[in-house]
């Protein structure tokens, strides 16, 4: 993984230093609350429901034990555990969609303190939020995946740099955000970010990246349009700045919901194109405008050396493996580029806790196992979950042991109680409704393996509110929480896609009628379940039913549940 600079450590901790003046000239009194907050939000300080919300930044996923033991003492000491608000909820860190660390119980008085510890790790907030291009995401088995065409973190890194502070980019009309992928599959959902990128070669072998551009989830779902089929690595940035001026310069700034790149490539479509290919002509002719140096490729190409792995030892092969063994190798263990090495799942998706969600003392118990089963390295994943990409497939049933006893090997990597939420309204101030309930109902309701690995493969999103920080949209269920006259309710989409091979093209859901009060919600997903089991053919998944029938005989069995429910009543 990616080691700081000296260069890098002073910028972090220069921007911390500088957040703790920020910070105490305004609980002084001296900096207004609107002047304070574009300042606090560029460092990911959020004020929510009950408390501040920070969001640290954790670059393409990427984390070492180090970092890691440093969070769990951040959420430990700081993370607010004696409030009656935060009765149960103190101590956690919340692992968020976009392979960043959120904590929602920090006392904003004690916020400088946080920010100086995470930069004695080479770790931050900058650009978590703001109207700016928010952290760079990528597939969390970059550089390892089998797939693999081309290693995509360097590139990251490149646009991380880069887009960091850019004085021209700090202010847009709305926030930005930039995935890359740079694998046969698409494990990023690269189609529902505002630039989406492809690495890939063309026929002479050369490297270059797909463009898509004005993806996005929210009130208004969009997959983002194709622009540029092979733009050259060493102009990527132009490409981009090209792309991000355009938007600058005519994205709307007078109508926040309509203020996302994706609402101004839907309305100009082709002409948005010319535009940017005019900006990248105008851009590439000016003698100031300078391209990727081949030598800084091949300096962070290094930095992402793999660490000294020693001769992968031969798989055990005496005795017969346990079943439960067996089911966990099935579905948290994945493929890997070096023979005899494989990357494996920590799951956060277990009873008693919100999708995501890890506390103090899991965070330690995480960092030992990469510590002693993959070089010290982790990375979080998209959908929410820890993945240790350097293990040894001779320490694969070494390692279930002690991920059981930690509370990380549940086998549901992929199936349905493997899902992403969002916080909701338990913690978030724009929350319509309360996520966490709503996914710990359908925990509890398909809490038997048996049947969660005889339904199979399904994505389940869950998001408390149309801001889709739960990416409810691309779920083959999604769930929205919407509010009704002061009542939580929730409306249930089928047949979305991120994109991957299992979900195939990225596409919305499409909603199946009036939403369900809350406590209908699990008895709606088991109709929709219940009738996947009933209609689907030899070996079909889910999704592919739910495309096959249309969401129409979904509908009516929902709707079953709802009359069933309102009779009962």
């Amino acid at each position: 993984m990616y080691r700081y600079t000296e260069f890098d450590r002073r910028f972090v901790r220069s921007r911390a230093a500088q957040f703790r003046d920020q910070l105490q000239r305004h609980l002084a009194g001296e900096l207004p609350d609107d002047d304070f907050r574009p300042l606090r939000l560029q460092n990911g300080w959020y004020l929510q429901r009950h408390a501040p919300m920070l969001r640290v930044a954790v670059p393409y996923g990427e984390l070492s034990s180090r970092q890691l033991r440093q969070l769990a003492r951040i959420a430990r000491e700081f993370d607010l555990q004696d409030s009656g608000l935060a009765a149960g909820r103190g101590g956690y860190g919340h692992f968020s969609t976009r392979q960043n660390i959120q904590f929602n119980w920090i006392p904003l008085a004690r916020a400088a303190d946080v920010m100086d510890l995470l930069a004695e790790v080479d770790m931050h907030g900058i650009q978590t939020s703001g109207n700016c291009i928010r952290n760079i995401t990528s597939d969390a088995l970059a550089g390892i995946a089998h797939d693999e065409e081309v290693d995509p973190r360097p590139y990251c890194e490149i646009l991380r740099q880069w887009s960091t502070l850019h004085p021209e980019f700090s202010f847009l009309p709305r926030k930005f955000k930039i995935a890359v992928s740079g694998a046969r599959e698409d494990r990023a959902a690269t189609a529902w970010h505002d630039i989406g990128l492809r690495l890939r070669r063309n026929a002479a072998g050369e490297v270059g990246f797909a463009v898509a551009v004005g993806g996005g989830m929210g009130r208004t779902p969009v997959i983002a349009k194709p622009v540029h089929d092979f733009v050259p690595w060493r102009q990527i940035l132009v490409f981009i700045e090209a792309v991000v001026r355009v938007y600058n310069r005519y994205g709307r700034r007078d109508n926040l919901y309509k203020a996302r790149i994706k609402i101004l490539v839907r309305a100009e479509g082709q002409r948005f194109v010319d535009a940017v290919a005019r900006e990248f002509a105008v851009l590439l002719a000016d003698p100031a405008t300078a391209l990727v140096p081949e030598a800084e490729l091949e300096r962070l190409q290094r930095c992402f050396a793999a660490p000294p792995l020693p001769a992968a030892a031969p798989p055990a092969t005496s005795g017969e493996a346990l079943p439960a063994y067996t089911r966990w190798a099935g579905r948290n263990v994945h493929a890997h580029r070096l023979p005899g090495y494989r990357a494996v799942a920590l799951s956060l998706k277990r009873t008693g806790l919100p999708p995501g969600d890890v506390s103090a003392d899991q965070m330690e118990g995480a960092a030992t196992l990469a510590e002693r089963y993959s070089h010290g390295e982790l990375r979080v994943t998209h959908d929410q979950n820890l993945l240790l990409p350097w293990v040894q497939a001779s320490e694969l049933r070494a390692l279930w042991l002690a991920a059981r006893e930690g509370g990380f090997a549940t086998p549901n990597i992929g199936l349905l109680t493997d899902m992403i939420a969002c916080p909701g309204g338990d913690l978030c101030a724009l929350a319509n409704a309360r996520s966490i309930p709503i996914a710990a109902a359908i925990t509890e309701r398909f809490a038997d393996l048996d049947e969660l690995h005889d339904i199979g493969d399904i994505d389940l999103h869950i998001s408390g509110c149309i801001n889709s920080c739960g990416h409810h949209h691309s779920g083959h269920i999604g769930i929205l929480g919407v509010d009704k006259d002061g009542s939580e309710w929730y409306q249930v989409t089928l047949g979305g896609a991120d994109g991957s091979l299992l979900s195939g093209a990225a596409t919305p859901g499409k909603v199946i009628g009036p939403s369900f009060a809350a406590d209908e919600v699990p008895d709606a997903v088991e109709a929709v379940i219940a009738t996947y089991l009933h209609q689907r053919q030899g070996g079909e998944r889910f999704i592919e039913t739910a495309r096959r029938l249309g969401p129409q005989p979904f509908r009516h069995a929902a709707d079953a549940v709802r009359r069933s429910t309102a009779l009962a009543a």
